[in-house]
């Protein structure tokens, strides 16, 4: 079985010019991915899809294969589906026929290999044919105005507030990364379908770099949990 790690990373961003090219604890946010999927025991190959020569050569530096992906599924419409679908024929192509695939997002730095390996893991044991990686909500308690102008619970009733012993579990899509057959891919255009798992993270790994503010809170979160100095 091959498993095969595939990082979107485009060149492209309006929130952080070069954004996955942007420096997190020393090294370039793109880098923290490809090393996370290099150090998996689960992982055959890792490869970086781009439309950016310059990311290509980063990530590859860091021990990622390159796609260079097309002009037309690299703009800011362009969806990961497509990245995706694009990168796995480029590596059957190859020669390399792909078992699952392993979509990570390279703006969720805040992760590790084992992650990786103990959700592949949970795939086989569970049968799964997709699986998303997600936090545990906990006390979750959703408030909006309601149409005479007050607040009022959206989930919950304040007025008979459930015990935390009580209240059902609840999982929040971190999009730190997925996983699928290739066929659920090609046939749904969807990273998900069959029977899909969920893969619960740490909640400090629920943190994404998407605007420059960002930036320091994930530094801050990898410092704190030992995974940069």
């Amino acid at each position: 079985m091959h498993v095969a790690a595939v990082i979107p990373a485009r060149g492209g961003s309006k929130g952080i010019p070069r954004k996955n090219l942007a420096p997190v604890c020393g090294k370039p946010l793109v880098a923290w991915s490809v090393e996370q999927a290099r150090d998996a025991r689960r992982v055959d190959s890792v490869w970086v899809s781009s439309d950016s020569d310059e990311i290509l050569d980063v990530a590859a530096g860091y021990g990622a294969r390159p796609i260079k992906r097309p002009d037309d599924i690299a703009g800011d419409e362009a969806t990961s589906e497509a990245a995706w679908r694009h990168a796995l024929d480029f590596i059957e192509a190859g020669g390399t026929k792909v078992d699952l695939m392993i979509g990570m997002q390279a703006t969720s730095p805040v992760r590790e290999s084992s992650d990786l390996d103990r959700a592949l893991e949970l795939f086989g044991r569970e049968r799964c044919d997709s699986l998303l990686s997600c936090c545990e909500i906990e006390d979750f308690f959703i408030w909006r105005y309601g149409e005479d102008g007050e607040p009022m619970g959206v989930n919950h009733d304040y007025k008979n507030r459930a015990r935390r012993q009580n209240i059902e579990k609840r999982y929040l899509e971190n999009g730190s990364f997925y996983i699928f057959k290739p066929e659920i891919l090609r046939k749904l255009n969807n990273r998900l379908g069959g029977h899909i798992g969920i893969h619960v993270m740490d909640k400090h790994k629920m943190f994404q770099i998407d605007n420059r503010a960002d930036i320091p809170l994930v530094e801050a979160i990898l410092r704190g949990y030992g995974f940069a100095s």
